[in-house]
């Protein structure tokens, strides 16, 4: 895996980096002209939670920064709502339509009814593999006037953009769709202490999976693991090991 997360100059920036180097993680993008985003996280008793966030070099992409990536064929190429619904989205959408065989992963957020329509239909002509949320799955039925049921929802995704979709209803599990198969993985039970990064942690570990060469349910099914782990500990950057994540599902 390639982490090209841009990293500026900066307040922000500099706890990033530090946090990823404890990691043993690095960027493609560093030293970027300007400081990072940051986000304010609310979180109630019950785990949920409401952001503010302020954008930073993280949604500033350039020609030359793009430039720096190598893309090889048959890759999967991870992009957020945020950085679609900026500026810079255009910009990426072109690099994206420029890609051969490579299979996006986009991950839209609260920002799926911010994007707009004519870079959306771009978007969804590349094909992406998306991930939704049970909301941000009701504000794309409106948009695409796709039916509110999920399993007709899903059904109609894959019919109009032949492409996959999944839909993460918590603690009701995610429903997957593609064109060869579909249904809905169980959630694993956990104590939710704080959501921060669940949706995030849920794409991780698909990519992880898929990038492994595994099954879009079992996909779906690591996913549905580590966000269940992440849910049960406190902050949003406390992905598991895999022996952690061994440990904590070994029944299953």
């Amino acid at each position: 895996a390639s982490n090209a997360l841009p990293l500026g100059q900066g307040v922000w920036a500099d706890i990033i980096r530090n946090r990823m180097a404890k990691e043993g993680l690095h960027s493609l993008i560093d030293n970027a002209e300007g400081d990072n985003g940051w986000c304010l996280a609310l979180v109630e008793p019950d785990g949920e939670r409401t952001f503010m966030s302020f954008s930073g070099v993280e949604n500033q992409w350039n020609a030359d920064w793009l430039a720096q990536l190598d893309i090889p064929r048959h890759s999967l190429v991870y992009l957020s709502g945020y950085q679609l619904a900026s500026p810079c989205g255009e910009l990426l959408v072109q690099w994206l339509e420029g890609l051969e065989e490579v299979t996006p992963f986009i991950d839209f957020g609260p920002r799926i009814g911010d994007i707009p329509e004519p870079l959306l239909v771009r978007i969804m002509a590349c094909r992406p593999l998306v991930s939704l949320n049970r909301q941000e799955a009701k504000i794309a039925a409106e948009r695409f006037a796709l039916s509110q049921d999920v399993e007709g929802f899903g059904a109609e995704w894959v019919q109009r953009f032949t492409a996959a979709v999944v839909v993460r209803h918590d603690k009701d599990g995610a429903w997957y769709f593609s064109a060869q198969t579909s249904g809905c993985v169980p959630a694993f039970a956990t104590a939710v202490v704080d959501t921060i990064g669940a949706g995030d942690s849920h794409a991780g570990g698909m990519l992880a999976g898929l990038a492994s060469g595994w099954s879009l349910d079992d996909a779906v099914l690591l996913g549905n693991a580590v966000a269940s782990w992440v849910v049960g500990h406190r902050g949003g950057d406390c992905a598991p090991s895999r022996e952690a994540l061994l440990l904590a599902h070994k029944d299953v």
